[in-house]
């Protein structure tokens, strides 16, 4: 099966010579359609590298990264924006949520950024935050949402759509334990129904839903295991 994400010898480095910082070495990952990926590892790991690279937000120094049989670091700035709109979406760990929009304008705009029909993409938007306990919130500006509601809206904006892949930077961050259950049930049914999802965290309970576990240290892959074992564990 050709894999949904891939990195082949992907590096990223800052800088130049002595003063260069590799952030991520050269790896080898691979997604498939309908799996669930979790990176875990220390600050500094090259976790966040990894799913910037995978998300087409930077390019890699080295190797390849191929999403949904697109080579991303060949991709011009159109062609990304049109793949993070319709085939990837992203949870932020500072969510990014536009102040001046509603918590349903934030999940419906990259719908319409895409071209679909405002009251369209706004039903869709309604949708996923009545999935992620948000209904009867949807007319609140940001500012007026607690800091667990604003990242369930950062959620439901990557979740909303068709999106085959969701990148998820510590997701759970801000979210109570039976909110946090709630996010990591929508991921998992995001992958039971043919998507796939790479996830960073930290915590082991979260990385358990997942299918596999990858382990960073020094931006390189140090093991590898499946999450059953880890959360039996």
């Amino acid at each position: 099966m050709t894999p949904v994400v891939e990195l082949e010898g992907a590096s990223r480095s800052f800088g130049q010579g002595h003063t260069a910082v590799v952030a991520l070495q050269p790896t080898d990952v691979r997604v498939a359609s309908g799996e669930f990926l979790a990176v875990m590892g220390p600050s500094g790991s090259g976790k966040t590298t990894l799913l910037s690279l995978v998300g087409g937000l930077d390019k890699p120094s080295s190797g390849r990264v191929t999403v949904d049989g697109k080579d991303v670091g060949s991709l011009r700035p159109r062609e990304l924006a049109i793949l993070r709109r319709r085939t990837v979406g992203y949870v932020f760990q500072d969510l990014n949520l536009l102040p001046g929009l509603t918590a349903r304008e934030n999940v419906s705009l990259p719908l319409e950024l895409d071209g679909r029909a405002a009251r369209d993409a706004r039903l869709a938007a309604s949708a996923v935050l009545e999935a992620l306990g948000l209904g009867g919130l949807e007319d609140r500006f940001p500012d007026d949402l607690s800091g667990g509601e604003q990242q369930r809206v950062a959620i439901a904006r990557a979740m909303v759509g068709e999106r085959k892949i969701l990148l998820a930077d510590e997701p759970t961050g801000a979210l109570d334990s039976i909110t946090g259950e709630t996010v990591m049930r929508l991921l998992r049914r995001h992958c039971d129904d043919g998507g796939s999802v790479i996830l960073v965290t930290h915590d082991a309970a979260h990385a358990a839903w997942a299918d596999r576990v990858v382990f960073l240290r020094d931006g390189r892959v140090v093991d590898e295991t499946k999450a059953a074992r880890l959360g039996a564990a």
